[in-house]
């Protein structure tokens, strides 16, 4: 069986722990390798490795640091099929959704390259008499992201691409399900030359997360998953003097107005609702339409669309819709609460319950559901499902909708389908959620964008990539300089007269 490594000061360095995670196939429910769960003591001899290291990169100009990132673009390109080989087989999705996955962290390392632009300061000439003013952006130094399993590829290079063209070194723990992906980024990086120790991949668990929060080293901290995470990390890491960004869960609403395109509005939903399995953070997992007619038409559509998914391992080809979820706790988790859903008195319009593929009875397949006259009081719309599972909650109105969504503790991401314009600036202007789409079912925005929820999905100031990522991962240093002259002629003491 394959034991992965760390990845510390430039090569692959077995755990010394000796405690480890198992790595599975989510096809065949095989454990097809051990990873290495990283000590208090191994992150803080990485740490302190990375801390030596980031001196020299930080006096680094930053166009020769750009050229790293230009050069790691190029390699990701070539190394493309292999990647998402890679990434299917750990995570279970699709190849062409894992080629997705690496190529929306690729955008992020293109937009990084612009870093000497990015990270020019502001200058006032004579802002007093002789006086000039200029700020500078300087590196925080050691910093660390915490990445989740769904996104093994795009969360970590949203993280470590602009820390280190910003010129920090950058501690990853990237998730122990699916930990190859992130192994191999580091390896691309340091063909790309990277010097060694910029970039560290710290396997690891709870212990591994801890040591991270509270090494004094460390300046900054990024973390994706979760909301109890979430909020643990960005608490502690808080107290604990650091500058944090945490991003959580999410229940994203899909309005659909009467003057919806039906079917355009029922192929984006199936799209956003069971790609990935569901397991996306901007997953679409609620459709509210507008009226009881709108409603209806709306599930005449997506009845058909959904019982043709075709579900598979990415091996079957790209024809496959989606893959298995994670874990055979996530598939537990999910069926448990389409079958309160059930107890709960929603109509389950598509029933995957009994999904069975044949040859794979062991890997962690969810067959898709559909649920509709769901309500906010029931537990399928409360809590975030992640998996394949969507939810009609149906509405009488716009304000009705619009509130139902607005009251939704979390606010990741929304999207309103409807044609007419008037209805979606007014919806775009008032909903308080981070990230919104008109007749766009998943809008995440491109990398030269900020990316962030709202609520319970997002804690922090600053969001993920783009601008914010310049500004999180570097400290404003203001300068004010006075060169005196006339001082070579002794002092005066008496008040000159005037000419």
């Amino acid at each position: 069986m394959q034991e992965l490594t760390h990845w510390i000061d430039g090569k692959h360095v077995k755990g010394g722990s000796g405690r480890f995670g198992d790595v599975y196939n989510p096809a065949t429910g095989e454990v097809q390798a051990r990873v290495p769960l990283a000590s208090k003591d191994e992150l803080a001899a990485a740490v302190r490795t990375a801390a030596a290291a980031q001196v020299k990169w930080g006096a680094t100009n930053p166009q020769r640091r750009a050229r790293v990132l230009m050069e790691f673009v190029r390699l990701l390109n070539r190394d493309m099929d292999k990647l998402a080989e890679t990434l299917s087989r750990e995570h279970g999705k699709t190849v062409p959704d894992a080629k997705g996955d690496i190529q929306r962290g690729l955008e992020v390392a293109e937009f990084c390259i612009g870093a000497p632009h990015l990270l020019k300061g502001e200058f006032t000439d004579a802002a007093g008499p002789g006086i000039d003013m200029y700020s500078m952006r300087q590196p925080l130094g050691v910093v660390a992201g915490i990445t989740p399993f769904n996104f093994p590829a795009m969360i970590p290079m949203w993280k470590f691409a602009p820390a280190i063209a910003c010129g920090n070194a950058f501690i990853l723990k990237p998730s122990e399900r699916d930990p190859s992906v992130p192994l191999m980024l580091a390896e691309l990086m340091k063909e790309a030359g990277l010097p060694d120790g910029i970039l560290q991949v710290v396997n690891g668990d709870k212990e591994a997360v801890d040591a991270i929060l509270d090494d004094e080293i460390i300046q900054g901290i990024g973390f994706v998953g979760s909301t109890p995470i979430a909020e643990y990390i960005y608490g502690r890491g808080c107290a604990n003097g650091k500058r944090v960004q945490c991003f959580g869960g999410a229940k994203n609403h899909m309005i659909v107005m009467p003057d919806a395109d039906m079917d355009q509005a029922a192929d984006a939903l199936v799209g956003a609702g069971y790609g990935a399995a569901g397991e996306r953070c901007m997953a679409v997992s609620v459709a509210v339409p507008v009226g009881e007619k709108t409603a209806d038409k709306l599930v005449e559509k997506l009845v058909p669309r959904i019982e043709k998914l075709k579900v598979g391992p990415y091996t079957a080809g790209d024809d496959v819709d989606y893959g298995p979820v994670i874990t055979a706790q996530a598939k537990e988790k999910i069926l448990g609460l389409v079958e309160s859903g059930i107890q709960q008195g929603a109509e389950l319009k598509v029933d995957g319950r009994g999904f069975k593929l044949q040859g794979y009875e062991d890997g962690y397949f969810v067959g898709p559901h559909l649920f509709d006259q769901v309500t906010p009081q029931m537990d399928i719309y409360k809590q975030e499902i992640f998996g394949p599972v969507l939810c009609q909650v149906r509405t009488e109105s716009y304000e009705e909708a619009l509130k139902l969504a607005m009251d939704n503790e979390y606010g990741n991401g929304i999207a309103i389908f409807t044609r007419d314009g008037d209805t979606a600036r007014d919806f775009s202007s008032r909903i308080n959620v981070g990230m919104v789409g008109v007749n766009v079912p998943i809008p995440v925005p491109l990398a030269y964008h900020t990316f962030g929820g709202w609520k319970k999905s997002g804690f922090g100031d600053l969001n993920q990539h783009g601008p914010d990522a310049f500004k999180f991962y570097t400290r404003t240093k203001t300068v004010t300089a006075r060169w005196p002259s006339g001082l070579k002629e002794g002092g005066e003491f008496h008040f000159k007269q005037m000419d």
